[in-house]
């Protein structure tokens, strides 16, 4: 189910797409690298605890779904069952859309050859990863949206969002292991999620089974999400505000202000509390919590002064019209890059050699293309999203996919 629209976007509302752009260029570059045994240093992951510049590209997408939802469910009032209906459609097709590409090509890289292909096939499918980062979208997006449609006005939000916080460190204490509540053997949310799911659908990137997708999680992820609504929801009613007032206070040149001055507050607010809990993109910690969307902020309030007061619209078009297409062209880097090694049998190093500095030229020649299909799409007003029916305005048509 998808779906092509066509939207109007007023400056104000640029940066935001500008923001989804640049967030979904990084995590495109992020996740392929060419060879992941040599990897440029600043795209790394943290080992464990700390936070790199590839550990703020997942949240600042987080922060920007949030954003997103100031806007897309303005039209509802209050928690309605037709309002919960369709955020829970839209949720399940992202986890279904995640699924989709983590289980892609559906058969397994390589065969045992003392066994049948249905043999084969069963071992595969009994250790396919359940979570990812679609996944752990879509459970934020779900119960952010619910509690922004139930809850509403913004103060209950922040106490919401700091009642998540405290039950997911309140857990990690309570059920930690001796290794320690914030390790990576004796965390709560790994064991949370071997009951739930079994070692075998489980992330087994750090050597043992974690995920950090994981459930528990959600909580603090969805605060990331809250974060983004309350950010949105201030972008908004200053447009409203500045177009009825002219106040100072509400331009551009005054809402960028808010922005840094919050940015500020929260990096702060982060870096005091992981002298306690540490900032753990992994464990999505509280601390990094307000890491994450201080520099979230920050980088939004940056690309609101630079497209909105100073009108540099032109030289961030390419992530504009990425970032208007930001699932469909993260969807398809994902999908295409297993085509090249997969059916291609792609071998990175016969062109690339095998350097860090090669493996990050691959990685941003990779996104050229993907750069370039945003932007005929954006030429051609081609918008997907995840819904129900296709707009396509140069014939002027609508047609629902069944």
């Amino acid at each position: 189910m998808l779906t092509i629209i066509i939207t109007s976007m007023t400056k104000r509302y640029l940066s935001l797409d500008v923001l989804r752009g640049l967030t979904v260029a990084f995590m495109i570059i992020v996740n392929n690298p060419g060879s992941w045994s040599n990897i440029f240093p600043p795209l790394r992951h943290a080992a464990w605890d700390g936070c790199t510049p590839c550990d703020l590209v997942f949240p600042f997408f987080m922060f920007c779904v949030g954003a997103s939802m100031a806007f897309a469910l303005a039209k509802y009032s209050s928690l309605t069952l037709e309002a919960a209906g369709k955020v829970f459609k839209r949720g399940i097709l992202l986890y279904l859309v995640g699924l989709f590409c983590t289980a892609f090509p559906f058969y397994p890289e390589y065969m045992d050859p003392s066994l049948s292909f249905w043999e084969n096939w069963v071992n595969w499918a009994g250790g396919v990863r359940l979570l990812g980062i679609l996944a752990r979208i879509a459970m934020c997006y779900v119960l952010g949206s619910i509690l922004v449609l139930w809850l509403r006005k913004p103060v209950k939000l922040i106490g919401a969002a700091l009642g998540l916080g405290a039950l997911h460190v309140g857990l990690l204490l309570a059920f930690a292991g001796p290794e320690g509540a914030f390790s990576l053997e004796g965390n709560f949310a790994r064991t949370l999620d071997i009951a739930v799911f079994g070692e075998s659908h489980v992330y087994t990137g750090f050597g043992i089974p974690f995920d950090p997708e994981g459930l528990l999680g959600v909580l603090t992820g969805t605060c990331t999400i809250i974060i983004g609504y309350l950010v949105g929801m201030m972008i908004r009613s200053s447009s409203a505000r500045y177009a009825q007032t002219g106040a100072v206070t509400e331009s551009p040149v005054g809402l960028s202000a808010r922005l840094f001055s919050l940015s500020a507050a929260s990096l702060l607010m982060g870096l005091a509390l992981g002298l306690i809990i540490p900032i753990n993109k992994a464990l999505w910690s509280v601390s990094y919590v307000f890491y994450s969307a201080g520099w979230a902020m920050f980088v939004l309030a940056l690309l609101m002064y630079l497209i909105d007061v100073k009108g540099w619209e032109k030289p961030f078009f390419p992530f504009k019209a990425l970032g208007m297409n930001a699932l469909a062209l993260f969807v398809l880097s994902g999908l295409a890059m297993k085509v090249l090694w997969r059916y291609i049998g792609w071998d990175y190093t016969q062109v690339f050699g095998v350097n860090e500095g090669m493996s990050l030229l691959f990685a941003v020649l990779y996104l050229l293309p993907h750069l370039l299909i945003a932007i005929l799409l954006y030429k051609k007003k081609i918008f997907i999203k995840l819904e129900g029916y296709v707009y396509w305005s140069d014939i002027g048509y609508a047609r629902r996919f069944q």
